[in-house]
C-alpha cells in the first residue's frame, strides 16, 4: 500500500513526528502496526478515553498504561520513553489549540529528531498550528484503491459461498463496475454495503452502493444527489450527442485504460431553454449507472470571510470521493454571474471560486464527468470555452418536426395514452416552434381539457391548447437568432441537421 510504504520510508528516516488525516482510524492503526512489526519497534497506541495502551502481545514495558488519560500526560511518557518506539496518538488535533500542547510538542521533536522513535498523530482533519508547521510532517491517507476493494470483496465472497439463499456470482464486468463503484467510500462503508446487499437483495447490487454515497454527498450539504430516473430514451431527438454518449459508455472501465483512452472530463450544453439540457444529465447518469451530483453555485457562497473558497474546495473533494460520477452544474453563467466584474460587488470572491473551479475543471485527474449548462452563452467568460476544459461543446436547437414527433410519442406514452391513436404529424406542424418543455406542458393542458369536458385525450384538445401556447422562440426571436449564429462555428450540433 503506497500510503503504508511512506510512513515506512519516514520512519526509517527518523521523522520526529507525522500528522496522518483519515477518517479510516482502524485502517491506519494496522497499517502502522505493519510497519512498526516490520521495523521490529514498539507500538504504543493512545486516546483521551482509554489513555495510553501498551502493545497488544504485552502488558508492561517502559511506557505505561495510566489510569489519567490526558493529553500533557501522554506527551510527558512519550518524552521519557526509549529508542525503538512508535507512539500512535489518536484525535489530537483538539488539543493543539492549548500553548502548553505545543510547547511540549516542539520539545518533544526536538528530542528525538535523529532517534529511532516516531509520534503519529491521526484525525479526520488537519488542524496544525503555525508554531509546529516546521516540525511535523504531514500525509494523507488515501482511501481504500481497487486492489484493497476487490480484497474486501473477495473475502465477502468467501464468506457467503457456502449459503444457497445467497447469489455470490459475479461476472467480470460486474465485478469491476461494483468495485469501481464502490471507490470513495471507507473500508468500513464498503464491508457495511455489501452485507446490506446481500441481506436485502440476495446478490451484489450497485444500488446499494450508490445508495451509501448519497449518504456522503447528504452530510456535505453542498450537493444536491439526484435518483437516475430518466433514460436516454426519454429524450426526444439529440441524435449526433446521443451517439457521441453512447460511444463513451465504457470509458470509465480498466479497458478503456489499457486501449490508451483518458476518462472523459465532460461536456457544456448551449441552447434554447426547455430543450432537454438538464434531461440530458438525468439521463446519462442512468445510462452510466454512475451517480448524478448537482452542484447549486448559491449554497457555495458563504458569508464568512475565506468560507465560498472553502466550500467550492469542499465540493470538489466531495465529487472526486464518490468517482466515478456525473456532476452536473445547471445554468452555469447564472451560478458565476458577475465573475467579469473584477470583484467590485464581492471582493472578488466570485473571481475566486471561478477560479478554483477552472482550476479543477483542467487539471483533474479523478473520473467525474462535468456536465454543464448555459442559456445565455454571452455571459459566460472566455476563459470556460476554451479547449481542454470539456471535451466538446454542444449547442441544443429547437426540435424541428420528427423530433417534435418523438417528444409526443414519449410525452403521450408516459402518461398512459397510445401515442398510435394521435396525427402526429399533424400535432408537429401545429407546434413548430415548441421547445420539448412547451411540448410536454401541450399534452398536460390538453389532459386538464379533456378531463373538464369529461372525455378521453383527443387530437382537437392538444391542437387547442397548442393554438392558445405562445412559444419562447417567438416571444425571444432575436436572442435565440443571435445565440444561433454564435453556435454555428463554435459548437456541435446536438441533432442532426436537415439538408
Amino acid at each position: 500500500m503506497k500510503a503504508g510504504h511512506e510512513i515506512e520510508v519516514l520512519i526509517r528516516a527518523k521523522y520526529p513526528i507525522l500528522y496522518i488525516v483519515s477518517w479510516e482510524e482502524r485502517r491506519v492503526e494496522e497499517a502502522v502496526a505493519k510497519v512498526c512489526a516490520d521495523l521490529k519497534r514498539t507500538l504504543h497506541t493512545w486516546s483521551i478515553t482509554q489513555g495510553m495502551k501498551p502493545p497488544v502481545n504485552r502488558t508492561t514495558g517502559p511506557v505505561k498504561p495510566t489510569a489519567l488519560p490526558g493529553e500533557l500526560e501522554a506527551l510527558a511518557l512519550i518524552h521519557e520513553s526509549p529508542e525503538f518506539t512508535v507512539f500512535l496518538l489518536k484525535d489530537f488535533h483538539p488539543y493543539m489549540r492549548d500553548y502548553r500542547v505545543v510547547r511540549l510538542l516542539r520539545d518533544l521533536a526536538a528530542r528525538i529528531r535523529g532517534r529511532a522513535q516516531t509520534v503519529i498523530l491521526i484525525g479526520p482533519r488537519l488542524e496544525l498550528p503555525t508554531d509546529l508547521e516546521k516540525d511535523v510532517t504531514v500525509l494523507d491517507f488515501g482511501l481504500p484503491d481497487n486492489d484493497e476493494i476487490a480484497a474486501i470483496l473477495d473475502k465477502v465472497i468467501d464468506a457467503v459461498k457456502d449459503n444457497p439463499a445467497i447469489d455470490s456470482k459475479l461476472e467480470p464486468a460486474q465485478r469491476e463496475l461494483l468495485v469501481k463503484s464502490a471507490q470513495g467510500l471507507t473500508l468500513d462503508e464498503i464491508e457495511s454495503v455489501f452485507a446490506r446487499s446481500l441481506v436485502e437483495k440476495k446478490r451484489f447490487d450497485i444500488e446499494a452502493v450508490l445508495e451509501e454515497k448519497k449518504q456522503i454527498i447528504r452530510k456535505s450539504g453542498l450537493l444536491e444527489y439526484y435518483a437516475p430516473e430518466s433514460n436516454l430514451k426519454d429524450v426526444g431527438g439529440l441524435e449526433l450527442l446521443k451517439d457521441w454518449l453512447h460511444k463513451r459508455n465504457s470509458s470509465f472501465t480498466d479497458k478503456a485504460r489499457e486501449f490508451g483512452i483518458p476518462v472523459p472530463k465532460g461536456i457544456l450544453l448551449l441552447g434554447v431553454q426547455g430543450c432537454g439540457k438538464s434531461l440530458v444529465a438525468k439521463a446519462v447518469a442512468a445510462n452510466w449507472n454512475l451517480p448524478l451530483l448537482k452542484l447549486d453555485v448559491g449554497r457555495i457562497f458563504g458569508s464568512l470571510v475565506g468560507q465560498s473558497e472553502e466550500n467550492i474546495r469542499k465540493a470538489i473533494t466531495v465529487s472526486e470521493s464518490v468517482a466515478p460520477c456525473i456532476l452536473w452544474a445547471d445554468e452555469l453563467e447564472k451560478g458565476f454571474a458577475g465573475v467579469s466584474g473584477g470583484g467590485v460587488s464581492d471582493s472578488g470572491t466570485t473571481a475566486r471560486v471561478f477560479s478554483t473551479f477552472l482550476t479543477w475543471m483542467q487539471e483533474k485527474t479523478a473520473p467525474v464527468f462535468l456536465i454543464a449548462t448555459a442559456n445565455d452563452v454571452t455571459k459566460l467568460p472566455p476563459e470556460m470555452l476554451r479547449k481542454g476544459r470539456f471535451d466538446e461543446i454542444f449547442f441544443v436547437d429547437l426540435p424541428d418536426g420528427p423530433e417534435r414527433e418523438e417528444i409526443f410519442r414519449i410525452h403521450l406514452a408516459k402518461r398512459r395514452r397510445d401515442a398510435s391513436k394521435f396525427n402526429l404529424k399533424t400535432l408537429a406542424k401545429a407546434t413548430e416552434g415548441f421547445s420539448g418543455a412547451e411540448i410536454e406542458q401541450v399534452v398536460i393542458g390538453g389532459l386538464y381539457i379533456a378531463y373538464d369536458a369529461g372525455h378521453e385525450l383527443h387530437q382537437k384538445d392538444l391542437l387547442a391548447e397548442a393554438k392558445a401556447t405562445v412559444p419562447l422562440s417567438v416571444m425571444m426571436r432575436e436572442e435565440i437568432d443571435e445565440l444561433r449564429t454564435w453556435a454555428e462555428l463554435r459548437a456541435r450540433p446536438a441533432s442532426r441537421v436537415d439538408e
